[in-house]
């Protein structure tokens, strides 16, 4: 099913669908915004609350429904404490951080009622949820945020549940370290001064796709990518430990040790499962060449 068909499949179920009073806690920001138009399409009713929106909480956060958090990650503690002294028993607290230990037991701290964190795994450029992944982390009565969690998987998300704990030791690998290597490429490139249009002109496929990556996360808010590394004490040490890694390669191509590096090459094709596949795929190579040259020569 394509996402026209999808879209339109779900248009019948979201004229028949309840009406929610939701409130977005940093609404007018880049994730919130994508999160009030998406509930918004579907027929809830979206109100925001910004800073200066504070002296308006008891009418914004009383009677919601679901009151969904999407501020800086340094803020979302304080901000879900805040919020909790105006909460009614029944409504559905959640947040969209991407540190989820802190900000689940906080919600579980301060509110009573349903609790529930999500980590939706894009940035907020998206047009829907369509071929994206959420992470799930649960919280208290799970059941009260079903409704939103079909409505990211009818519009052709993923869902995927772990616990907070588990979900922040991944993301120290896959975004933190990952924003790290990418930020060191980008201030590298800049103490070289490199035509970037230029070294593009003359380019593989796979150096293009890695500076578009890098321009995507230079193109975002600079305060988002640093709070993402440093947001533990876990993602510093363990991007004090890539840095170590690089320090200690480079120092091998110092020395031109071409044997330690092919060494450590090879650790990591072992690790990574591919090291047979390049055996398999060398012989079939030559193989294939011993056989063409076979040909040729008859």
């Amino acid at each position: 099913m394509t996402p026209d068909q999808l879209k339109q499949g779900n248009q019948t179920s979201v004229n028949h669908a309840k009406t929610r009073n939701i409130t977005i806690i940093g609404g007018l920001g880049r994730m919130g915004r994508l999160f009030r138009e998406r509930l918004s399409a579907v027929g809830h009713n979206v109100s925001i609350l910004e800073q200066e929106d504070w002296i308006h909480a008891d009418q914004l956060l009383s009677q919601a429904e679901l009151v969904l958090v999407s501020v800086p990650i340094q803020r979302t503690v304080e901000v879900i404490k805040r919020a909790a002294e105006y909460l009614s028993p029944t409504t559905a607290l959640c947040d969209v951080t991407s540190i989820k230990t802190q900000s689940t037991q906080a919600m579980l701290e301060y509110h009573s009622g349903p609790v529930m964190g999500l980590h939706p795994m894009f940035g907020p450029n998206i047009k829907s949820f369509w071929g994206q992944k959420v992470v799930v982390c649960p919280g208290r009565n799970d059941n009260s945020f079903q409704w939103l969690l079909d409505l990211i998987q009818n519009q052709g998300g993923e869902l995927i549940t772990c616990t907070a704990e588990e979900h922040d030791q991944m993301m120290v690998i896959v975004q933190a370290t990952q924003h790290f290597c990418r930020f060191s490429l980008g201030v590298f490139l800049t103490q070289a001064n490199i035509d970037i249009e230029h070294s593009l002109s003359m380019s593989t496929p796979s150096y293009r796709q890695e500076i578009q990556i890098v321009k995507h996360l230079f193109a975002q808010n600079p305060n988002l990518c640093v709070d993402i590394i440093l947001a533990t004490e876990e993602r510093c040490q363990a991007i004090q430990a890539l840095a170590n890694t690089y320090n200690r390669l480079a120092m091998l191509v110092a020395k031109k040790d071409r044997t330690a590096l092919i060494q450590e090459f090879e650790n990591a094709q072992e690790f990574m499962g591919v090291k047979n596949n390049y055996l398999v795929k060398s012989l079939h190579s030559s193989s294939s060449q011993d056989h063409q040259a076979a040909t040729q020569s008859l």
